[in-house]
């Protein structure tokens, strides 16, 4: 738990809108608007599993609020024979940040945090003495890669302190904070585009202070359990004691063993450190499409609105926790992210005026990987008739 905070996390009450709707589908069951069972994907999926010799490959296909169409193929772990389930974990590494700044929209929401607050005003107290410029870059400027955060945490020795902290996740946060508040912002605030997990995860732990709730918790109340993500849940999926979920795999096919080298330090959670099922992973990309359907609206279409409005300035089109380009299959506006702890590869593909999407994530890292998942999210493009 944070330092000071009380033993029960903070509960911020779900609006009763969004308590009574109904979730999501699940993998294999009827939608209950249409009595309809997703299509299976499994051998499309499997032709460009076998292609690109991957261990495993899952993919979704999400129209109108529900699983179109959904599959998994290949094994858990190279060189076994347990075969992968729609069921399965898989880790969704950066493709988090969206879930981070959906989070964040929660609790503006609930005006636990605003749009404008700083990481100093929460986290001042844990720093002790954050440089200056840090009082001018706000949460949506962390949010949206243009606060001046390092693309990287090698400096002063930071990333390895991270990486060999057994301390628990909320306080390994704080020594982020403190190794990135300490220095200076790398541009000042909205004038820069620098892709950086550390902004991700300063506004992660302005969250947790907020709402004085450790992230992890805050992410399962807030976020999961509202849209039915009982398979949601942070670092490498399974026990570690037998083969009950995939494994994570290099670049080179090898399997890596579950435990502490199998995912990045938990500092990073609000930036790439969630696996679920791609089943649930798709119960949260409907959130973010347009149109009706069996899905809970857990926010406002302003704050929607905010979340897919790309940040003004130069660089990528990125908004907050999406990147924003067009794409004519889309009708115009796409958002899509990517993610990868280097044993795992994640892609989403939405389109919000269509009310469609396409979600693909594998168990191995590396450009063989990338290939092969935007190979299978072009493939589910164009096996989507809508109907």
């Amino acid at each position: 738990m944070l330092p000071g905070a009380r033993t029960l996390c903070l509960v911020l009450a779900l609006s009763a809108a969004a308590a009574a709707q109904v979730p999501a589908p699940a993998p294999g069951q009827a939608s209950p608007a249409t009595g309809e069972a997703p299509r299976d994907l499994a051998a499309v999926l499997e032709a460009l599993r076998s292609k690109h010799d991957l261990p495993a490959l899952a993919g979704a296909i999400v129209s109108r609020g529900r699983l179109e169409a959904v599959g998994a193929c290949g094994v858990r772990e190279r060189g076994s024979d347990v075969a992968v389930t729609v069921e399965d974990r898989f880790h969704l590494g950066s493709c988090t940040k969206a879930m981070t700044a959906t989070l964040c929209a929660l609790l503006v929401e609930k005006q636990a945090l605003s749009w404008d607050s700083t990481a100093p005003e929460f986290l001042a107290d844990a720093v002790g003495d954050p440089r200056p410029a840090w009082k001018q870059v706000t949460l949506a400027h962390l949010l949206s890669n243009r606060g001046g955060a390092p693309a990287h945490l090698e400096a002063n020795g930071l990333w390895g302190e991270l990486w060999a902290s057994k301390e628990a996740p909320a306080l390994q946060r704080l020594a982020l904070a403190r190794g990135v508040l300490t220095q200076e912002p790398l541009a000042p605030p909205g004038e820069k585009y620098v892709y950086s997990n550390a902004g991700f995860s300063l506004a992660g732990a302005m969250a947790e202070r907020a709402a004085k709730c450790d992230f992890e918790e805050l992410m399962r109340r807030e976020l999961f359990a509202p849209l039915g993500m009982t398979s949601a849940g942070f670092g490498p999926p399974g026990d570690g004691k037998t083969l009950d979920q995939p494994r994570g795999h290099t670049a080179e096919g090898q399997p890596v063993p579950w435990g502490r080298g199998a995912d990045n330090p938990a500092a990073i959670a609000p930036a790439g450190r969630v696996h679920c099922s791609i089943g649930d992973w798709a119960k949260f990309v409907a959130l973010h499409l347009d149109g009706e359907g069996d899905r809970p609206r857990l926010l406002t279409a302003e704050s929607l609105a905010r979340l897919h409005t790309p940040a003004a300035g130069p660089g990528e089109r990125y908004a907050l926790g999406w990147l924003v380009t067009e794409r004519p299959w889309a009708g115009g506006t796409v958002l899509t992210h990517s993610g990868s702890n280097t044993m795992w590869f994640a892609v989403a593909w939405l389109a919000p005026k269509k009310d469609f999407a396409v979600l693909v994530c594998c168990n191995q890292g590396g450009d063989r990987a990338q290939r092969a998942c935007d190979d299978a999210a072009g493939a589910l493009i164009g096996a989507h008739v809508p109907r």
